[in-house]
């Protein structure tokens, strides 16, 4: 193996632990479209695989973000078909890796019947931290009845401030 190759390998291996880092995917496309190109000794097949790579890894961090927010947006909606008007609960949410738990509050505000769906406003906090008297921002949603569960009906809003739950 050449020299080139082991250094890049070596980037390759030293760049683990930007995993959390917002250009996971340029960079891992970059270092495999890198390694490839010298393995193969042509930079259009090492630059084709990098291009895969890096759409491979977005598409995987999109799918994994989507996942946590939708299991939040359900934990929330749960919390709201389980309320009476006017009443407050606690919702929290724990993921399987522990990056991203939220919690905070959620209170019922209306019911509103149609012949299309029951559906549900609420009010839903969510706390920055873990302590008690953590600051909250607070924020409208709607859930709607999908069957026998509740399922979040607000779309997804279009600014940044909803955080995780976005």
């Amino acid at each position: 193996m050449s020299g080139t190759v082991v250094r890049l390998a070596l980037v390759a291996l030293a760049s683990g632990p930007l995993v959390a880092c917002g250009a996971v995917a340029d960079l891992t496309g970059a270092v495999t479209g890198g390694v490839a190109a010298v393995a193969t000794a042509n930079p259009i097949v090492g630059y084709g695989i990098g291009i895969g790579v890096r759409a491979v890894t977005t598409t995987a961090i999109n799918y994994a973000v989507r996942r946590r927010q939708q299991a939040a947006q359900d934990e929330v909606a749960a919390v709201i078909g389980a309320l009476e008007p006017g009443e407050t609960r606690s919702w929290k949410i724990e993921h399987d890796i522990p990056i991203g738990n939220e919690h905070g509050e959620v209170r019922l505000v209306r019911t509103v019947d149609s012949a299309l769906a029951t559906c549900r406003e609420a009010l839903f906090s969510v706390a920055s931290g873990g302590a008690p008297d953590a600051p909250r921002q607070w924020f409208l949603t709607t859930a709607c009845r999908q069957g026998d569960r509740w399922k979040w009906a607000a779309a997804e809003p279009a600014a940044e401030r909803w955080g995780s739950l976005q």
